[in-house]
């Protein structure tokens, strides 16, 4: 049987069987993005980012660094997938047309393109995906002009992915339960002696008993001085008395993320570390008041700043208080539609959703990190995620 057969095999028994919302979800998310299509003057989309193509038709799948492209019009709405993705195209995905070309034949998804893209003479592309191959634009420009395309489509979807809806909400309460879930039992078993891995080991163990899906970023372990270096993670590295620990982790649920950070110490917390706490804790005080509609992203990081400023000299603070979640795929759970951070001039509105990620380094000593993932209300953020913003004594 070949994957054309295949396909409509599966589709006679299991056609939509894990659709992630009910169709009128996304009925009502194509139609808002086809009102902004006309507004801008697009009369098709060429999407490659695998997190906007779940949210306009539901698909998902594991396998996100094949070339997968969905092309929206005001008529139609069709998905193009390796051979080997036509079985979740199928369960896991609302269109009109699935295209299939053979997983090993990447040139053969030109011909068919071309045909789906030459009625149209303004094709918004998203110039910043990572699954957008100049191997594929290219050649479609070569055929249908270059003129034709424009770089702001991601843009069409960016606006409308960064307030959230009330299933998005659903899923990243239910997220934010399961990573609490996962740093609760990874944090009870921390002690001298054990690794890293073990900690990691024991989170991803409970993150998936309480129902996580294949995580957009695995579970993050350091300790030690190894927390002063940004974006590592376990590796095998045992843990000292006194040493901090630091866990971030994110379950998905319906590819949704409510990250949370949490720093634990393998006995007492020194008096320094508390003071990094209570810093890490005002920051956060001064960006959840300020997370109103009405401000800007770059206001909330000012108010910040305000409380990092007297300690820059000393800690290390990566510069970005926060950043849209969603859902999202692999490497990442970073949505990528906002970032609170100087110069962002985005306007709050209510239901936006930011994981906040107050990490502050002693480089080449320790580092201390406490988050929530935040909901923008008319009365300012407030914590979708359950953290204590203390450090847990294993005494």
């Amino acid at each position: 049987m070949d994957y054309h057969a295949y396909r409509h095999a599966l589709a006679a028994q299991l056609q939509g069987a894990e659709l992630p919302f009910p169709n009128a979800e996304f009925a009502a998310r194509l139609a808002h993005t086809r009102r902004l299509m006309q507004a801008a003057g697009r009369d098709a989309l060429l999407l490659t980012d695998p997190a906007d193509i779940f949210y306009l038709t539901g698909y998902h799948t594991f396998e996100v660094s094949v070339h997968t492209a969905l092309v929206v019009t005001a008529e139609r709405i069709t998905l193009q997938v390796p051979s080997i993705e036509t079985g979740p195209a199928v369960v896991t995905a609302t269109v009109d047309e699935i295209l299939g070309y053979r997983w090993e034949g990447i040139d053969e998804v030109i011909a068919p393109l071309t045909d789906l893209l030459a009625p149209f003479q303004a094709i918004g592309l998203d110039a910043f995906s990572a699954g957008l191959r100049f191997g594929v634009t290219q050649p479609l420009q070569a055929r249908l002009g270059s003129e034709r395309f424009h770089p702001d489509g991601g843009e069409l979807l960016d606006g409308q992915r960064l307030v959230k809806r009330a299933l998005e909400l659903d899923c990243l309460r239910e997220s934010a339960r399961i990573t609490a879930a996962g740093l609760a039992a990874a944090e009870a078993i921390i002690a001298p002696g054990m690794t890293d891995n073990d900690i990691a080991a024991e989170g991803a163990r409970a993150l998936i008993a309480e129902g996580s899906e294949f995580m957009s970023l695995q579970p993050i372990v350091t300790s030690g001085q190894r927390i002063s270096v940004i974006h590592v993670n376990h590796k095998r590295t045992p843990i000292a008395p006194g040493d901090p620990v630091f866990l971030e982790f994110g379950s998905a649920y319906q590819r949704y993320t409510a990250p949370m950070m949490r720093t634990a110490v393998a006995g007492q917390a020194s008096d320094e570390m508390q003071a990094v706490r209570d810093i890490c804790r005002d920051i956060y005080e001064a960006l959840i008041q300020a997370m109103r509609p009405g401000n800007t992203f770059d206001d909330a990081a000012r108010a910040a700043e305000a409380v990092l400023v007297p300690h820059a000299q000393r800690l290390f603070f990566s510069g970005v208080f926060g950043y849209a979640v969603g859902a999202q795929f692999p490497p990442s759970w970073v949505e990528g539609t906002g970032y609170i951070a100087r110069g962002q001039q985005n306007v709050f509105e209510e239901n936006m959703v930011f994981h906040l990620p107050i990490c502050l380094r002693l480089p080449g000593q320790w580092g201390i990190g406490i988050s929530d993932t935040v909901l923008v209300t008319h009365r300012g953020g407030v914590a979708v995620t359950s953290n204590d913003w203390q450090i847990n004594q294993k005494l």
